[in-house]
């Protein structure tokens, strides 16, 4: 049975190559190649393209790539779709306390368009600080909006953080750098710009 695109995963198969979400998605795995290494965790992996990418990219320096999401058809679909010896794929929620225990500690960890869809967002965020390792690297996204508590447009976001509240997510690493994605570029903000999605990159 295939999946069907919901406008929120990501199936490349289903999409033209020319559209404007996937580019974007993409994107983030391609910003994040240069920090990934060792064992990698991808946090709410969706349909497994960015898993299978990244095992593609840094087959040198990564030694397993885990891709967790919450939904068990969509875990299906990646292990049969982009299936990959040094990936494996787990179902699993992202919010539950236990969650490191169950998956252990990571060289890496990559949190892309998640956040936003979390209503226990303290749990998640404690979650990935215990399941990265010393020294690794966070690189997590999530979308700007009016700020924690408000609503959006998206009916499957709890709701979109300001520039300000998504940097102050990342204050118990010891080094972040704050990027802004518009398109598929990434950059530092510039007066006048105005950017939709928020990419930090965190040291632990």
């Amino acid at each position: 049975m295939e999946l069907e695109w919901t406008g929120e995963r990501i199936i490349p198969k289903q999409l033209k190559p020319t559209n404007g979400m996937l580019l974007e998605h993409v994107a983030r795995y391609y910003f994040a190649t240069p920090y990934i290494t060792g064992r990698v965790l991808d946090i709410a992996c969706g349909t497994g393209y960015g898993c299978h990418m990244v095992a593609k990219e840094r087959k040198r320096e990564v030694t397993e790539i885990v891709g967790v999401d919450i939904d068990a058809p969509t875990i299906r679909y990646a292990s049969r779709e982009y299936n990959h010896q040094k990936v494996r794929y787990v179902q699993d929620d992202a919010a539950d306390p236990g969650l490191p225990d169950r998956l252990g500690t990571f060289d890496t960890i990559l949190s892309f368009e998640t956040f936003e869809h979390v209503a226990a967002e303290r749990t998640f965020m404690d979650n990935l600080y215990r399941m990265l390792k010393p020294g690794g690297t966070l690189v997590l996204s999530s979308p700007f909006g009016r700020g924690r508590g408000m609503p959006t447009s998206e009916p499957f976001h709890v709701h979109q953080l300001t520039p300000e509240q998504f940097s102050e997510l990342f204050v118990r690493y010891r080094h972040t750098d704050i990027y802004y994605q518009r398109g598929v570029t990434f950059e530092k903000p510039r007066d006048g710009v105005r950017y939709f999605i928020g990419v930090a990159v965190c040291t632990k």
